[in-house]
């Protein structure tokens, strides 16, 4: 089998794919690949680390965590997200960690060319700006969440942002604890298991034999 050279991984990564072939090869010279056990950090809270990370594989979490060490899931990260472009542009410390969910490979690329990219390629500039926009949009959507609802909606708007829909069913695949689940809502890990247990006893959502989760169409109405 032949070996993956930096230029096919440059490839896969969907940010990447409006760059010419020109372009995608002088950015694969200063790409670096690196591997992640699960658990381990990939950015620290507070820390620099003057690197874009690119996920390949696996999958990671956003952490904040506060001065008394109460933590708050901000994120989950997937193949093609990516974390430390804020850091990079305005060169202030990394506002929340990201550790490795499972082992995670990711792309590396350093400052100085990640700086040199923007202003040669106007596509690839948009595709940061819009990814930007996006969290933006995840943290209205969390702020308005905390705000505004109860721990039902909170818990429901949760499972479905974490879902996939697969054909006409919309199932979550990846195992998320109960702990993990009220870090992500603001609430107590008894609360939570109160409402999943609401839930499934009036059938809006059903762990299947695989261990994925079906989520019925009547929980976006809590949502």
């Amino acid at each position: 089998m032949a070996a993956i050279t930096n230029i096919d991984l440059v490839r896969r990564v969907p940010m990447f794919s409006v760059l010419t072939e020109a372009q995608a090869w002088t950015l694969s010279q200063s790409i670096v690949k690196k591997r992640y056990k699960r658990g381990e950090s990939i950015v620290e809270q507070g820390g620099r680390s003057n690197a874009l990370f690119i996920i390949l594989a696996g999958r990671a979490r956003v952490v904040s965590v506060d001065a008394r060490g109460r933590e708050v899931i901000l994120a989950l990260l997937h193949p093609g997200d990516h974390v430390g472009e804020m850091s990079l542009i305005d060169g202030q410390p990394h506002s929340a960690s990201v550790s490795a969910e499972v082992q995670t490979d990711v792309l590396m690329l350093g400052r100085v060319a990640f700086l040199q990219s923007l202003p040669e390629n106007s596509s690839m500039s948009f595709s940061i700006m819009r990814g930007l926009v996006q969290r933006l949009r995840r943290a209205d959507s969390k702020i308005e969440s905390l705000a505004l609802m109860d721990v039902y909606g909170r818990v429901a708007r949760a499972l479905l942002e974490m879902s996939d829909i697969d054909g006409r069913q919309r199932l979550i695949r990846a195992k998320v604890s109960r702990q993990d689940l009220a870090k992500m809502v603001g609430a107590s890990r008894e609360m939570v298991s109160r409402v999943m247990k609401d839930f499934e006893q009036r059938g809006l959502v059903a762990e299947q034999v695989d261990g994925c989760v079906l989520l019925r169409e009547r929980l976006a109405s809590l949502a």
